[in-house]
C-alpha cells in the first residue's frame, strides 16, 4: 500500500494594513463652501466649482467622479439647487429651505 503524505497545514491569511484616513474636510463640505463663497446670483457652474476646489488644494483631476456624484447627492438631499442643466452639469446654488439648512449643518 502506498503511504499518503500528511497534508501541509494551511497558511494563515495575510491581513491588509488599513490606510489612514486623510485629515481635512470631505468633498461635500468643500463643495458647499465653494458655492457659498460665490457671489453669483445665478449659481456656480460645475467648471467654476472645480476651479474653486482646485484653488483650495483639492485634487480635482484625481477625484472628478467623486465631485460629480457629490454634487448630484447634494442636489438630491436639498442642500444645493440646480438652476440650469441636468445631472451634474449646469449651475448650482445653495438652497434656502429649512431642510437645506439642516443638510448644511451636517454636510456643509
Amino acid at each position: 500500500m502506498a503511504e499518503v503524505a500528511p497534508a501541509a497545514p494551511p497558511k494563515p491569511a495575510k491581513k491588509k494594513a488599513a490606510k489612514p484616513k486623510k485629515a481635512g474636510p470631505n468633498a461635500s463640505k468643500l463643495i458647499c463652501d465653494a458655492v457659498a463663497a460665490s457671489k453669483d446670483k445665478k449659481g456656480v457652474s460645475l467648471a467654476a466649482l472645480k476651479k474653486a476646489l482646485a484653488a483650495g488644494g483639492y485634487d480635482v483631476d484625481k477625484n472628478k467622479g467623486r465631485v460629480k456624484t457629490t454634487v448630484k447627492s447634494l442636489v438630491a438631499k436639498g442642500a444645493l439647487v440646480q438652476t440650469k442643466g441636468s445631472g451634474a452639469s449646469g449651475s448650482f446654488k445653495l438652497a434656502k429651505s429649512t431642510e437645506a439648512k439642516k443638510c448644511r449643518t451636517i454636510y456643509c
